[in-house]
């Protein structure tokens, strides 16, 4: 499955090879909860490739549109992911897109590196992810939270 990035870089995460990655989904761009959600994700970008793991940001928006909003939010190492059409097709892959409202729910999805689902977590909305929690689950080998 290819997804273009903010910056028009087609990805396939299930053919990226021998690393965990962390999927964080968040609702849509140029919302406040949203954004810091991104800054944080690109301030641990570094503590999560120490895991071996690559971590990406996700909504249903448009590529245009997240290349602006990651040069006003300096994000400079995250890739922010266009899952834009076919409309929420990878949020629909975990089971997180909310069709009612058109895009996903928030939530961190990690996968291994055969690209199993090891870690879904879906936060409410207005919630903030903890991203510490992730990192901890990671470092203690997939003791649950």
């Amino acid at each position: 499955m290819v997804i273009k990035s903010h910056n028009g870089e087609e990805i396939n995460i299930f053919e990226i090879k021998n690393k965990k990655i962390l999927l964080s989904f968040h609702p849509l761009a140029w919302t406040s909860i949203c954004a810091k959600q991104m800054k944080i994700l690109e301030k641990r970008y570094d503590s999560f490739l120490k895991l071996n793991t690559i971590s990406f940001g996700v909504s249903v928006d448009t590529e245009p549109s997240k290349k602006e909003w990651a040069k006003v939010l300096k994000i400079k190492k995250l890739q922010l992911l266009c899952d834009f059409w076919p409309h929420g097709e990878l949020a629909k892959k975990f089971d997180i897109f909310l069709e009612k409202f058109g895009f996903s729910q928030r939530a961190n999805i990690l996968l291994d590196e055969n690209k199993n689902i090891i870690l879904k977590k879906v936060y409410p909305i207005k919630k903030l992810p903890n991203f510490d929690e992730i990192i901890d689950y990671i470092k203690k080998g997939g003791v649950k939270l």
